[in-house]
């Protein structure tokens, strides 16, 4: 998949207009400001430190690399030309590279508006390309919209981690979802 490759636009609930595009080199000072921002704001995303402009050109130099090669989906939702949101699916190793484990985030300020249920279905539609039929994903516990929304798409709870992830000094069970991308299109 080529950079900044358009999928598709729509218009969000709010009335914006949303662009779901591969991501590109000129995302990196919003993405740079996207990760930092949802580190402050304390999200619940497995990231707990900001990083620095050069990891962020690193970071970014493998995620386009592994998109060109098709190792990866990656979708990016771009709102009045900034970068406000990502999606990931990248497959498992060996035997399992038919299951697909996504990673997905939104910048505060576009949640709640049908961005995110997009940017999931866009990386469902993608998925296939590179051989993944299941999606597996994590969800803090004490992520009521996210689980909401996973639910909402079709996911179900097939496995919990008791206190799987550590935030601020406190435990926090890691719920596993999947979806069985086979079952739902058909």
């Amino acid at each position: 998949m080529k950079p900044g490759t358009i999928f598709r636009k729509f218009q969000a609930r709010d009335g914006r207009m949303v662009t779901l595009r591969a991501p590109q080199w000129s995302d990196l000072d919003d993405m740079l400001d996207f990760i930092n921002s949802l580190v402050d704001e304390g999200a619940d995303i497995l990231v707990d430190t900001k990083t620095t402009r050069e990891k962020e050109v690193d970071w970014l130099a493998r995620k386009l690399s592994s998109l060109e090669n098709e190792r990866i989906v990656a979708v990016v939702a771009e709102v009045d030309g900034s970068f406000v949101g990502l999606v990931e699916v990248g497959p498992k190793m060996g035997r399992s590279r038919h299951v697909g484990v996504l990673g997905i985030s939104l910048k505060d300020g576009y949640r709640d508006v049908g961005i995110g249920t997009e940017l999931m279905r866009e990386a469902e539609n993608q998925a296939p390309r590179l051989g993944i039929e299941i999606i597996a994903l994590d969800v803090f516990a004490s992520n009521a919209r996210g689980r909401r929304l996973y639910e909402k798409m079709g996911y179900r709870v097939v496995g919990r981690i008791p206190r799987g992830i550590l935030k601020e000094g406190e435990y926090i069970d890691d719920i596993i979802l999947t979806k069985d991308l086979k079952k739902h299109n058909s």
